[in-house]
């Protein structure tokens, strides 16, 4: 066993749960439905499953065959594959950090809803309660700080919920609550859906959700769309599903899981849809619209076209009461995920304990996300740096990491043997050239669309240095800060200098034999470190090991 034994989840069980619950989140509930509704409805399902098939679970299969393998925090594990890919760990942390300081506010708004819906305190007018009376958005677009108590207080409760489940580490604090808010979540969205499928005119909400338009079939930006939200929705290649991996015991499963999470995530979804549509298909009826005129997506969906909704149904208040609960479920277990990422970076970096870690990371991201998001200008700051994290952030890094791996560090063959070595379902060639071929091709693709919108059109009615600060500046320092941190020392008390990795010696996929040995024999004789940490010769890091142990393992 290495010198510093990682936290581990207790079984597969507690490990899906977890991963279920990060992969189910927010976009789940408020973006598939209308994604789908948008691109063909029905005709939606055939390329959305392709994807999910092609790109998404190999991705997912990619991220548990590193952390599995390397057992770290992603800038660990990278380091360990190659000590030139640490960057892109890092890359991954940082996003997180940004995503996990504004996903908190939206958990604290619809926890607020969950209270609203029992009074329907939005009254006849939800957009003008939601920018006014209750965000209370203000005229200019700038950064303020002038604080709204209702945002406020129910935002350091969801923080202090989120630090207290981490300081309990991963069984006890990430696997436990998920396996308690997970079966909640599913059990309350049943009953939303079997509630709104009994609301007046909902059929003709799934009638315009499903009714397949074939035609769409032959558009390239239906199967864009489909890419695009398997990429999000199921929490892939930007760190969290590689950490939680790293988490996983030694002969765990990893296909047979990966299945399991990635089939229950797009079941969800799918559900979603049924739901949301079917209450769409309500509103639309009562009020003598066409679904289209009513159909949404994001947070006027869920907190303006719901509410409306809410008003109008039979039995509205427990409607709204299991929207917004669910919303606050799929939200919170996404967050403790994308946190965990964070405070794994910062353990492993620096060689701390766990309730160290969680309060040396947590607290200082709870006051940025205190500071910034619970004010009258925190709506338009959520706004662009969401926009920016996604479209340069998460497609940006995954795109150049899956490069990397294929044609730079050619890890992928090595990556799918540690796969194949306890998993039920054995990856080939197949998994391959789905992650080294189409994945980078549809990435790219959606890269350069994105980039292509945003420098033609701009982002909305924003003011350019609005953007340019919180857009464009967010995800241009997101990759100079995770060059420079790549650069720091890794602690004394870092587990990245134990020998072994759980009793196997550290070794890693090779960037390319005639590189690699060159690089070896420079790096050997400055501190022997790149070796240990990167040579395929096992009798060699054997060697290492015992050195450095002063003693042989048996």
């Amino acid at each position: 066993m290495g010198l510093r034994t990682r936290e581990t989840f207790s079984g597969r069980n507690a490990f899906i749960f977890a991963a279920i619950g990060s992969a189910v989140g927010l976009g789940n509930i408020w973006r598939f439905p209308y994604v789908a509704y948008d691109n063909g409805g029905g005709a939606f399902i055939v390329p959305y499953l392709i994807a999910l098939v092609t790109a998404g679970i190999p991705l997912l299969f990619l991220d548990y065959a590193i952390g599995h393998k390397f057992r770290g925090s992603p800038p660990m594990a990278f380091r360990r594959l190659h000590k030139k890919a640490e960057m892109f760990g890092w890359w991954q942390v940082l996003i997180c950090f940004v995503i996990a300081v504004y996903y908190a506010v939206i958990i604290a708004w619809a926890a607020c809803y969950t209270w609203f819906s029992v009074t329907k305190a939005w009254g006849d007018d939800p957009a003008g309660f939601l920018m006014g009376e209750y965000l209370q958005v203000a005229d200019e677009v700038n950064v303020q700080f002038n604080f709204v108590p209702g945002v406020l207080i129910p935002l350091i409760l969801v923080w202090v919920a989120a630090i207290a489940i981490l300081a309990f580490g991963v069984q006890k604090g990430i696997a436990r609550s998920a396996m308690i808010f997970i079966p909640l979540l599913f059990v309350m969205f049943i009953i939303l859906v079997v509630q709104s499928l009994f609301l007046p005119g909902a059929f003709e909400g799934l009638n315009a959700l499903f009714t397949p338009d074939w035609s769409r079939m032959a558009d390239s930006g239906i199967w864009i769309a489909a890419y695009g939200q398997i990429f999000f929705s199921l929490s892939v290649a930007f760190g969290i599903m590689l950490t939680y991996s790293s988490y996983l015991k030694k002969k765990t499963d990893l296909t047979g899981s990966g299945f399991v999470v990635g089939f229950s995530n797009s079941g969800f979804e799918i559900l979603a849809g049924i739901g949301v549509f079917a209450a769409l298909g309500f509103i639309a009826t009562q009020n003598g619209q066409a679904v289209d005129e009513v159909a949404a997506s994001g947070i006027g969906l869920a907190f303006i076209g719901f509410p409306t909704i809410i008003s109008q149904a039979p039995a509205g208040a427990l409607l709204g009461v299991l929207f917004f609960a669910s919303l606050v479920f799929a939200g919170f277990t996404s967050m403790v995920s994308i946190l965990e990422v964070v405070i794994s970076a910062i353990k492993d970096k620096l060689g701390l304990g766990r309730v160290s870690a969680t309060l040396w990371v947590g607290i200082p991201m709870a006051i940025i996300s205190i500071l910034l998001f619970p004010t009258t200008t925190g709506l338009n700051l959520l706004d662009v740096t969401d926009a920016f994290v996604n479209s340069f952030g998460i497609v940006a890094v995954a795109l150049v990491v899956v490069i990397f791996l294929t044609a730079g560090f050619t890890a992928l063959p090595k990556l799918r043997d540690h796969l194949n070595k306890t998993s039920s379902i054995r990856m080939g060639r197949t998994w391959m050239m789905f992650v080294g071929g189409i994945t980078p091709i549809i990435l790219g693709y959606i890269l350069i669309d994105s980039l292509q919108t945003m420098i033609s059109e701009g982002y909305g009615d924003m003011p350019a240095w609005f953007v340019g600060v919180f857009g464009w500046g967010m995800a241009i320092a997101l990759v100079v800060v995770a060059y420079l941190l790549s650069k720091l020392p890794w602690s004394s008390k870092s587990a990245l200098h134990d020998p072994d990795i759980d009793g196997e010696p550290v070794s890693a996929p090779i960037l390319d034999p005639e590189i690699d040995a060159k690089e070896i024999a420079r790096h050997d004789a400055e501190t022997g470190e790149f070796a240990a940490a990167n040579a395929p010769d096992e009798p060699a890091a054997a060697t290492r090991r015992s050195a450095r142990n002063g003693k042989d393992r048996p």
